[in-house]
């Protein structure tokens, strides 16, 4: 009895390091991702000023650039920390800590591609770390799938096959009908389909890192179908999102393409996680509302830090009353700013009005 209570202590402290591992790894993705919206809008618009064909033209010139190329290898080491987290934690933890990514893009923006962070900017800012923390502090720390096959029962859930058929439909039809005619005019096009099919990359992902961890174990994955399975859907729906991400950040502003595709690629990711690994069912009740309420905050964040991006908006502009003011200085400065000029004298105004009897009166 003392050593199956030691052994699951043991087990216990295990997963609690797995899970610390996964959130350290998810944080380092977001900010490589986030470097990488950067480096990649900086090679299109060099591009864009060479007169070349532009990518959201169907343009694949940025294959030369070498920015791009540097924003592809960044966004690639996010990825492969974004890959390892899915091995240690829940993707209801790792998916919405994408928004810090959101958050370092916002601020290298302003530095590096003249655009401007307000006041709602900051804001949002402290509002997606505080909605970050809470989901963290909520977040699963136990894994609903431990073993490849496992996985392998969980994809054959007739739940997750619905969902699977009805995200690859939706995929095909966006890209086949509505991209060529409304692509280039709706950001959500684009964004939609990289989303969409996001959701399925991550649960590839997902599969692979418990594969990966099994093989460091000595458990033969590599002879299993599904393993290649995986690996060959990943790469599909990876190539799929590069390309359509490429033609909206090329076509429209990074401050609109990164928080509408991570709002939009959270919550897809979050009802796949629902349906595959249902990570919500052991889930106490304050902790389901405080993830959820993690991820409005968030969604509230990335509002803020660019839904008024484009406005000017500074603690100078704040009414009298908000600001902080020397004290007996607030009238002052509210008398400073009210000066109406003075009526100049011996000016007649005429005022000319119809009586009752048509008879034209002026008024001086």
């Amino acid at each position: 009895m003392w050593k199956i209570g030691q052994l699951s202590a043991m087990d216990s402290a295990a997963e609690g390091y797995h899970f610390y591992i996964g959130l350290a790894l998810a944080i380092s993705s977001s900010i490589f991702i986030g470097n990488s919206f950067i480096l990649k809008k900086k090679g299109l618009l060099r591009l864009a000023s060479k007169g070349v064909m532009r990518a959201g033209q169907g343009g694949h010139a940025y294959l030369k650039e070498w920015l791009w190329w540097a924003g592809l290898l960044t966004m690639g080491l996010g990825e492969a920390a974004n890959f390892a987290a899915y091995a240690f934690a829940p993707a209801t933890l790792v998916t919405p800590l994408g928004a810090l990514s959101v958050l370092v893009s916002a601020i290298l923006s302003s530095y590096f591609l003249n655009e401007r962070l307000n006041l709602h900017g900051k804001m949002g800012c402290i509002l997606s770390i505080l909605g970050s923390t809470v989901m963290v502090i909520h977040a699963p720390q136990e894994e609903e799938v431990g073993t490849l096959t496992e996985m392998v029962e969980k994809l054959k859930d007739p739940g997750f096959i619905v969902f699977a058929v009805c995200v690859v439909t939706s995929c095909l039809t966006l890209i086949t009908a509505v991209a060529p005619r409304y692509g280039q005019k709706n950001v959500l096009v684009y964004i939609l389909i990289c989303s969409i099919i996001g959701s399925l990359s991550v649960s590839c992902v997902k599969g692979l890192g418990i594969a990966i961890k099994e093989l460091f174990v000595g458990r033969p994955v590599l002879v299993q179908p599904v393993t290649w399975i995986l690996l060959g859907c990943l790469v599909v729906c990876v190539s799929i999102q590069i390309n359509y991400l490429n033609k909206a950040l090329d076509i429209f502003n990074t401050s609109i393409v990164t928080p509408i595709y991570y709002v939009l690629f959270t919550t897809a990711v979050m009802t796949c996680s629902a349906i595959l690994f249902k990570e919500w069912y052991h889930m106490t009740i304050d902790n389901i509302v405080g993830t959820i309420s993690g991820f409005v905050i968030i969604v509230l964040g990335i509002f803020l830090l660019h839904a008024f991006k484009n406005i000017s908006f500074t603690l100078g502009t704040l009414p009298p009353f908000v600001r902080k003011s020397e004290p007996g200085t607030m009238w002052t400065n509210i008398r400073e700013q009210q000066q109406y000029p003075g009526l100049p004298e011996h000016e007649t105004e005429i005022l000319i009005c119809p009586s009752e009897v048509g008879v034209m009166h002026d008024f001086t």
